[in-house]
């Protein structure tokens, strides 16, 4: 099978190298697996401060899981999360998260989307097991057929092709490994678009996020980290109707200036935008199972989800803890690494927490993305009263760190034997 140099064998090939599919390689090949990843962008490219605007946020379960298979390390500037404030419009009721009330550590990280791309490179260097095709696209997908015992083959654009054990899809919420296995996917669009860009402003964040729920949408204040320049500086995710967001992408800088200092407030100090501004269209989208033949699927080839409570990537980051663990463990017992029993138990682990928090992420964007009186009045007090009772609150603040359910190790901060 691996006597032409055009045929190379691993165990397993992960066709989509964004922040989801190059961090599953990364944690597989840092446990031992040797693994092909496959993107069609050049990396070159994906470096570059105008591919993508967007700060995620890394809570502290992702965060632990992260520097457990050696990709933290190489995190070159990250934001702590040391308080979260949950307002609706100008209500005097609101809800806060104080770190302190449950430990000294942060909720989470606020990492640049471009600055995690650069620490998975960096990490590359690192893990032998790990090869990455991009730029670089598959013409062919052949998993055989359930029980054959023959591997899953892949054909990339240049004419490699490539036997493995197992494919995993992570080429997002249109992935094509996704659709060519027929599974089917639940999916809806909002109708709203949100809005990313950077601000610099006057007077320092002190590490606090803030959720200003707004009749046209979430509007999200993230902390960044200084820039080059020492200037203070937050991500904006701005959600409006997605006719509205087209007008408003439209307008002169200055104009786009005062729309978003109308919304921003005066709490920062003086406020502007700096570097580019992006759009994104917010949609829903969940695939009917997670597995097939030799196929997993994570990320946002599994399930796409509004970013209200800024959880998408997480989403993702849970999948690859829960897909690695199994797949390890599998490995140490000399078992096929795409037989469905493995495959199973990873896609058990993984669907209560996903359709729950798809579901709570879904259900508050239509709850907040309105001003009926009546609705307004019922959350607001719903805001005030979770505010006011501590055990509640707690449970809520460990959820937004991750440490809430049955954990894989990864999510513990504990490598895998």
């Amino acid at each position: 099978m691996t006597d032409s140099p055009d045929i190379q064998a691993f165990e397993v090939a992960i066709v989509g190298g964004g922040l989801a599919g190059l961090t599953q390689g990364i944690a597989l090949a840092a446990h031992g697996i040797s693994v092909a990843v496959i993107d069609r962008e050049d990396p070159d490219r994906a470096l570059g401060a105008g591919f993508d605007g967007r700060v995620s946020a890394i809570a502290l379960a992702s965060q632990r899981m992260l520097d457990a298979i050696g990709l933290w390390r190489h995190v070159g500037a990250a934001q702590p999360m040391w308080d979260i404030r949950v307002s609706d419009g100008d209500s005097l009721l609101f809800l806060h998260y104080d770190h302190a009330a449950i430990g000294d550590q942060p909720f989470g990280y606020m990492v640049e989307n471009r600055i995690m791309r650069q620490a998975q490179q960096a990490a590359l260097e690192h893990l032998p097991l790990l090869k990455l095709f991009a730029p670089m696209g598959v013409s062919r997908i052949a998993r055989g057929m359930p029980g054959s015992g023959r591997a899953a083959e892949l054909e990339l654009g240049d004419g490699t092709g490539l036997h493995c054990r197992l494919v995993i899809g992570a080429d997002g919420r249109q992935s094509m490994v996704r659709e060519g296995a027929g599974i089917r996917t639940m999916r809806w669009s909002y109708e709203q678009t949100g809005i990313v860009c950077t601000v610099a402003h006057e007077l320092p964040h002190e590490g606090a996020a803030q959720e200003r729920f707004l009749p046209a949408g979430p509007f999200a204040i993230l902390p960044m980290t200084d820039d080059a320049e020492g200037r203070h500086r937050s991500s904006l995710v701005w959600t409006e109707p997605t006719a509205r967001a087209a007008a408003i992408m439209a307008l002169p800088d200055v104009a786009f200036d005062a729309e978003m200092r109308r919304r921003f407030g005066s709490g920062y100090g003086e406020a502007h935008v700096v570097g580019p501004r992006w759009s994104y269209p917010l949609t829903f989208l969940h695939a009917e199972r997670y597995t097939d033949h030799r196929l997993a699927l994570i990320g946002d080839a599994a399930h796409g989800i509004h970013p209200i409570a800024g959880q998408g990537l997480n989403l993702g980051l849970r999948d690859i803890a829960a897909l690695t663990e199994a797949l390890v463990e599998a490995k140490r017992l000399g078992l096929d690494l795409g037989q469905a029993d493995v495959l199973e138990g990873y896609a058990r682990w993984r669907r209560t927490d996903t359709l729950v928090l798809s579901a709570v992420t879904d259900g508050l964007t239509r709850l907040f993305s309105n001003d009926i009186a009546p609705i307004r009045i019922a959350r607001d007090l719903g805001l005030g009263v979770v505010d006011r009772i501590p055990p509640l609150k707690k449970f809520f603040m460990r959820h937004a760190m991750g440490d809430v359910g049955k954990l894989p190790r990864l999510l513990k901060g504990e490598r895998l034997a």
